[in-house]
């Protein structure tokens, strides 16, 4: 595999390991532990796995999001073939005939419900729903001043590299 980096044979083998699914996080903490190097050496190492395996994760991400487009064109293409057969069958009589492989019919669906006016709708008809909370508003809330004694903004720390 090319890698955006030159790196060692140690963390190669990290690379890989992060790349099974099954591995044990206590595998990889311990295998990160044990590398050999000084402190900012080690970090920069670390560093250049992470940026390789997110630009592995990234490509699978691009490759998953071109499968999916494929499969719906694909799905989208099915779809037309079928209302063209049905409309084919429709027009010249035939709704309902078998060939050696499959059998081809036209059937009913269930009726489908249409709604015309949903305000006319009578209460017994509705799914009542639990509130969400809407946490961006009462995030600007407190930003803004406002003070609860139900809720807190709590800030955290991340590591950032550039």
């Amino acid at each position: 595999m090319a890698t955006i980096y030159e790196l060692t044979d140690d963390y190669r083998r990290l690379l890989e390991l992060l790349e099974d699914p099954d591995m044990d996080p206590e595998v990889l903490r311990d295998t990160m532990e044990g590398l050999d190097g000084e402190f900012e050496a080690k970090a920069e190492n670390y560093a250049k796995v992470m940026t390789e395996a997110s630009a592995m994760a990234a490509g699978a991400k691009a490759e998953g999001e071109r499968l999916i487009k494929r499969a719906k064109s694909l799905e989208e293409n099915v779809k037309r073939m079928r209302g063209t057969l049905q409309g084919a069958m429709e027009l010249t009589g035939k709704t309902k005939f078998k060939t050696n492989l499959f059998s081809f019919y036209i059937q009913k669906n269930p009726p489908a419900l249409k709604i015309d006016n949903p305000a006319a709708i009578p209460k017994k008809f509705l799914i009542p729903q639990d509130p969400e909370i809407d946490s961006g508003a009462i995030k600007q809330a407190i930003k803004d001043g406002d003070q609860f004694d139900w809720c807190h903004l709590e800030q955290g720390q991340s590591l950032r590299i550039r």
